[in-house]
């Protein structure tokens, strides 16, 4: 299979909804792996750590176009390396990121890569970065919604406890922005969201379908299942959902009129607030 800017893309956000639901440990399918190997046993695997590798070398073969997703490949093994306790690693990799574009001061912020803002190292390579307003609006925007999506999916996982009909909810995520960014490493964090976006709904829906089956059992073996009941909820249940859709269209970003487009340093290392 040729590699192209698309099908990459995709990969990292395979890679990334791995590592969301599955944790440092997670292992995917093997990219380009003969489809007749899948029929002779189970299909090959890596660990996400070998994918982002792989992402890497094979966005390098792009030239200019796949710069930005070698930058998402080092991103992730950088987040990676400081999972696992290696700060060297991590910062080398994130140097590295920043080398081929990677932008995002506001991830540079979460709780994970603070402790690194007292390195000289990591400050020498947050202060190589370069960002918009523009863009910068939108990053904030982008892990804001992170944060209000997986509160969306704790209230519904509460509001579905005890929930006795059968139907199951999709839950609702915000439209992505279509803008064009002023710099392509926006576009790492749009697959970011996305893939919290996919982990986050397969979650709930693994949830819903769990509680429906057990419900659908219940009605054929149990005289005691309340009809009445489950008629309520499913009515309840939907209109949440309306809500909850209504809520998340209403979350979709809006670029703020005047907001700069020209290049300039990101904001000073500590003086963002990550979104709560």
């Amino acid at each position: 299979m040729v590699d192209t800017v698309n099908s990459l893309a995709a990969r990292v956000h395979e890679l990334l909804v791995a590592l969301l639901t599955e944790g440092a440990d997670a292992r995917v399918p093997g990219q380009g792996a003969s489809p007749a190997r899948g029929f002779l046993g189970a299909p090959p695997s890596v660990d996400v750590t070998t994918g982002f590798h792989d992402v890497v070398a094979r966005a390098t073969t792009l030239g200019p176009e796949g710069t930005w997703l070698v930058a998402a490949g080092h991103a992730g093994l950088g987040v990676l390396a400081i999972a696992h306790g290696q700060a060297d690693q991590g910062i080398f990799h994130l140097d590295a990121a920043v080398a081929a574009g990677y932008n995002d001061c506001v991830t540079f912020h979460a709780a994970p890569i603070r402790p690194l803002h007292d390195d000289p190292r990591f400050r020498a390579l947050y202060q190589r970065m370069r960002i918009t307003a523009a863009d910068l609006d939108e990053l904030f925007w982008l892990h804001q919604e992170m944060q209000l999506m997986s509160q969306d999916a704790k209230r519904a996982m509460v509001d579905n406890i005890g929930r006795l009909d059968t139907g199951v909810s999709l839950l609702p995520q915000a439209p992505m922005p279509t803008r064009e960014p002023n710099t392509p490493g926006v576009l790492i964090t749009r697959i970011d969201l996305a893939a919290t976006q996919t982990a986050l709904r397969r979650a709930a829906l693994k949830l819903d379908f769990q509680r429906s089956s057990g419900n659908t059992s219940l009605s054929l073996i149990d005289d005691s299942w309340d009809y009445s009941r489950a008629r309520h909820d499913a009515w309840h249940a939907d209109a949440l959902d309306s809500r909850r859709l209504r809520a998340a269209e209403a979350r979709a970003f809006v670029e703020r009129p005047g907001a700069g487009t020209t290049l300039t340093p990101c904001p000073p290392l500590g003086s963002i607030a990550y979104p709560a």
